[in-house]
């Protein structure tokens, strides 16, 4: 994937975001911003820092061959960040933070609600002081009703959020999606929403209080499962791998192993059918229109398994793509950074890490995002805790040797 030269202004260019956030939900949000460009300050408390680091193995090797304390799940949502070590339990260590929101258009955090009063850095104890600031609190239940006060995690918002009941065989247990999705895209919305935010202080001078959860965003992306129950009345049930409004939709074995099958309209079903040889199914006036194919789903996928069995997965997939037929073989993780299309797409991402042994770099996710003008470049690679305490102190604050000295002494950074 080709970069720009690197004096090409990025989107977000100018733009310094204090990030107190930490696990998955805030580190997406902010990770994402700062491939975009943002300047983002991760406070990390001193001697720990976040979570995840100790989320593992897998763990980052050394050039020992031992392993770091970078592990994979931390690496995942921390590239484009500088990392502070600054304890905000401490007067100093509030201070700093204070100091630095200054030059800071927006803060993000994931505190229980609440959390951040007793330091002194909540939303009201800040807006009048920095009223341009864009305050991004993000949380399991929000910031209102009977469970604000809860403690949230994503497997608790997949399931009180609906997507469990949906996810998983008819006649199995409900299932959990297999990534912290919650998490994740509750910091896609929090990270669309500070952007609104900024747009509308760029244009009022005024800042606001972002209020993000889990089970919020868990709830919007029901999507049209959550519409087919609110039009209808009727409870969503598991399918497994089907879809409640289109047939044929679903992972079918072939002579090789599986594939998927997506077919989005009547026009795509006759193709298929011709390219099975099932002349019969062609024919049936119960398969004639998706709703017909809806209402008699069971008789269906009866017939269809002889011919799904007759062809192999690439026999499937290239044949089918060729007359435009949705198909696709179900990918091992292994074999999605093999794929080519993938590849072509730049989704691996190596970055130079002062830990890593080997190459010396550690292997990532690409952000999706492909601009025509101003394309990403990634700036930093997950930093290691407090990697840039005194470069940011230094450049920011414009502290010298002497008083990081004292606030290392006085336990307010490391």
């Amino acid at each position: 994937m080709s970069e720009p030269a690197g004096d090409t202004p990025l989107p977000l260019d100018g733009l310094r975001i204090l990030d107190l956030s930490r696990i998955l939900a805030g580190p997406t949000c902010t990770q994402y911003l700062g491939d975009l460009g943002a300047d983002v300050l991760k406070i990390e408390r001193p001697g720990a820092g976040d979570d995840t680091r100790k989320w593992g193995p897998p763990y980052l090797k050394g050039p020992d061959g031992q392993d770091t304390q970078e592990s994979a799940y931390y690496l995942s949502s921390n590239r484009s960040k500088r990392s502070v070590a600054v304890n905000i339990a401490t007067e100093d260590g509030q201070a700093l933070v204070k100091r630095l929101l200054r030059s800071c258009d927006v803060l993000v955090e994931n505190y229980k609600v609440g959390g951040l009063k007793k330091y002194g850095l909540a939303y009201e104890d800040l807006k009048a002081e920095f009223p341009g600031l864009v305050y991004c609190s993000i949380t399991g239940f929000g910031q209102t009703g009977p469970y604000a006060k809860r403690a949230g995690y994503d497997f608790l918002a997949q399931g009180l959020g609906g997507i469990m009941s949906i996810t998983g065989a008819p006649d199995g247990e409900p299932m959990k999606v297999g990534v912290g999705i919650a998490d994740v895209m509750c910091g896609m919305y929090a990270a669309t929403a500070i952007l609104a935010a900024l747009r509308h202080r760029d244009r009022t001078g005024e800042g606001q209080h972002i209020d993000a959860c889990l089970l919020d965003a868990q709830v919007a992306w029901l999507v049209n499962e959550g519409c087919n129950y609110l039009l209808s009345g009727a409870v969503p049930k598991r399918l497994g791998n089907e879809h409640p409004n289109i047939v044929p939709y679903k992972v079918f074995e072939c002579a090789d192993g599986h594939v998927i099958l997506a077919v989005g309209n009547d026009s795509q079903f006759q193709k298929w059918c011709r390219f099975a040889g099932a002349d019969d199914l062609a024919v049936d006036p119960r398969f004639a229109t998706n709703s017909l194919r809806i209402a008699n789903r069971a008789a269906l996928y009866e017939a269809m398994p002889p011919y799904m069995a007759r062809k192999t997965i690439d026999q499937w997939v290239d044949g089918l793509a060729e007359i435009g037929v949705p198909c696709s073989p179900v990918n091992t993780i292994d074999r999605v950074f093999e794929d080519p299309q993938v590849q072509a797409r730049g989704m691996r991402l190596d970055l130079p890490h002062p830990e890593a042994g080997g190459d010396g770099t550690v292997p990532l996710i690409a952000n999706p995002i492909k601009f025509s003008n101003s394309p990403i470049r990634y700036r930093h690679p997950p930093p290691t805790r407090g990697q840039h305490t005194a470069e940011v102190l230094e450049e920011l604050l414009d502290l010298d040797t002497a008083e990081l000295d004292r606030l290392r002494a006085a336990g307010a950074i490391e």
